[in-house]
């Protein structure tokens, strides 16, 4: 007979660990399926490692109201968990007088989005606060912060885990089937070796939250609509370091675009200072990082901070967004469809889980709960 469990969850990223710790600290029995040998080793430990205020989305958004709810409740739990982090807010800087313009629009959706902490700044008060950065306006967002996205990860799965959810490593959801009571799942282990061995797992609530797989386990499940699953569309972004002390204090980002939040300045826990992510649109995961596209950082960068030597950066690394929108579109969304959506019941499916992920997973946890009604 197929081993039973209540609840599964697909993908040990920051949102499918937070879903899992949620479920189980409300007496669920969850097991993890992980296709790789360790926590979040994809979108969740591919970014910039900022918590977000919720200020670019568009009103009533899930990513305005998720991002909103989860930075609040992201913040007490890693005051509550050790998770180090620093609320060092953020300048969103215009460097044109068309650029000026934009930041009331910026502005406003913030304060639509309850974000009513962004405020203007001159260009005098830009200077006693990053003396490198040159603008003609900015904005200052308190509410920014960093984070140890690998401690916060930890952190969730050792929730999980005391309250009795299972990780497992090197599984791979192969496909699944609806039934009368919930799902049969078969599950390849071991990872690709050749002693991999398929199990079958029966569970009443399924859910996918494989990042960028989550297309793929979608269509594996014999039951679901398949007119409800959006297309993925790869957009890679690049991260390069810079060496020597940093210059800056705050994050510091310019002016956003239809694609993305723009080549900006985060800080990492530790101060070291890189810029990224750039955009580039591909048809398969490849995480390489070209060195020549530090020039065309160069360029980005030095709107806003004309002081970057030559040669003061190196390629770090990439990561890659699992967009629903295909290039040129409008930003989309977050895709989180309960049974209500599909009307499969016991199912959770997450598509485009792109920023504000990090930041709104525990806000994402509740929802998905809510979704389920449990």
């Amino acid at each position: 007979m197929a081993k039973r469990v209540e609840c599964i969850v697909v993908g040990a990223g920051v949102i499918g660990l937070a879903i899992a710790r949620h479920l189980a600290m409300h007496g669920r029995d969850v097991i993890v399926l992980e296709k790789r040998d360790a926590i979040g080793t994809e979108v969740s430990s591919r970014n910039s490692e900022v918590i977000h205020a919720g200020i670019y989305y568009p009103k009533d958004s899930l990513k305005a109201r998720l991002c909103v709810a989860g930075k609040h409740l992201l913040y007490e739990f890693c005051a509550d968990h050790g998770v180090a982090h620093r609320r060092i807010g953020k300048l969103i800087v215009a460097v044109t007088d068309e650029e000026l313009d934009g930041l009331s629009d910026v502005r406003a959706a913030a304060h639509r989005n309850g974000v009513t902490d962004v405020e203007y700044m001159t260009p005098g008060q830009v200077l006693e606060f990053e003396p490198a950065i040159r603008c003609v306006g900015a904005l200052i967002s308190p509410s920014t912060g960093i984070i140890d996205s690998h401690g916060l990860m930890l952190a969730l799965q050792g929730d999980a885990e005391d309250h009795g959810t299972m990780v497992a490593f090197l599984s791979h959801l192969t496909r699944g089937t609806v039934n009368a009571d919930g799902f049969s799942l078969e599950i390849q282990t071991g990872g690709d070796t050749s002693s991999h061995e398929s199990l079958t797992v029966e569970c009443e609530i399924l859910i996918n939250s494989a990042g960028l797989g989550a297309q793929k386990v979608a269509r594996g499940i014999s039951g679901m609509p398949a007119d409800s699953i959006p297309l993925l569309h790869l957009a890679r972004g690049c991260y390069f370091t810079m060496s020597g002390a940093s210059p800056f204090h705050h994050l510091i980002y310019p002016m956003p675009d239809d694609a993305s939040l723009g080549v900006h300045v985060t800080l990492d826990i530790g101060g070291q200072t890189r810029f990224g992510p750039d955009v580039e649109w591909i048809d398969t995961i490849d995480y390489d990082v070209d060195p020549g596209r530090g020039e065309a950082f160069y360029t980005a960068v030095r709107r806003y901070y004309p002081g970057l030597p030559d040669g003061a950066l190196q390629p770090g690394y990439s990561g890659i967004r699992p967009k629903i929108q295909a290039a040129g579109e409008p930003a989309a969304d977050f895709v989180i469809q309960g049974p209500q959506s599909h009307g499969v019941p016991g199912l959770v499916n997450l598509f485009g889980m792109e920023s504000p992920g990090l930041t709104a997973a525990l806000a994402v946890a509740e929802h998905v709960s809510r979704l389920l009604e449990i």
